[in-house]
């Protein structure tokens, strides 16, 4: 649901309750006690429900990194090592078709053998995606010898403005072997919703000015494009190390 209705439909709740309430304290009430009392019936019976409506929309509304999370014994998931959930039975990953930094198309078989640690996000990200891109970064060296196994890899959701010259420029400022992919906006959304991932313009009016919402989670897929483990937003370097290495200690998630 588009941001301006929720809000409208908020300010619409807190116009009638302050309405009602106003009207129900007015010494000019015509019927007196009886429609004070009807105006309390009503205030009793519409706030709750215009309470609960008002919730329904910012739910709808909301991206799904933001929504409180179902605790794991109420829905199955399992936690994992960086605090993010894997529900079993729910797919994440697949094939995709993309172009990297350089131009060149890749799939999900140009990585195969490698744990691959991937975020998606936007180069025009003013702060999670660099932040989050940035611990990658971190981790990727804190890793040594061992990260030489692991392919990080930044996946747009901008496909509109992030080219593989922007992303070229993007990727290089955070580690040598970060890989940007990129591609047409099928391509890209074939990706997003194959790893379940939430995106969407914010203030998209100007085709050359607007951000983007996102969710943040970072995933390290197996040698086998199978999911590992995912790390929530806010997941430091040393914790993502710990995850990683638990992960491949276990072997792919598939044997």
């Amino acid at each position: 649901m588009p941001r301006y209705l929720i809000h409208a439909l908020i300010a619409l709740v807190v116009g009638v309750v302050v309405f009602l309430i106003a009207a129900l304290f007015s010494p000019r009430v015509v019927g007196g006690a009886v429609v004070r009392k009807r105006l309390i019936r009503l205030l009793l019976t519409l706030v709750p429900a215009l309470g609960l409506a008002a919730l329904v929309a910012w739910w709808l509304g909301a991206p799904p990194s933001s929504r409180p999370a179902s605790s794991a014994s109420s829905t199955g998931a399992a936690p994992t090592a960086g605090g993010g959930q894997i529900v079993p039975g729910v797919a994440v990953g697949g094939p995709f078709t993309l172009v990297d930094q350089s131009g060149k198309a890749v799939t999900e078989k140009s990585y195969a053998g490698s744990w691959r640690l991937m975020f998606f996000g936007y180069t025009f990200c003013p702060d999670i995606c660099p932040t989050e891109l940035q611990v990658m970064a971190q981790a990727m060296d804190q890793l040594g010898p061992e990260g030489e196994k692991v392919q990080p890899i930044f996946v747009t959701v901008d496909p509109g403005r992030d080219t593989p010259q922007q992303l070229s420029d993007y990727v290089a400022q955070f580690h040598p072997r970060l890989v940007g992919l990129t591609g047409t906006a099928a391509q890209v959304g074939a990706a997003t919703r194959a790893w379940r991932v939430y995106a969407a313009k914010v203030n998209g009016d100007d085709p050359e000015n607007y951000l983007m919402d996102h969710s943040t989670y970072v995933y390290l897929m197996d040698p086998d494009n199978r999911l590992a483990t995912i790390f929530a937003r806010g997941t430091t370097a040393e914790d993502m190390v710990k995850g990683i290495r638990e992960a491949m200690a276990k072997g792919p998630a598939g044997k």
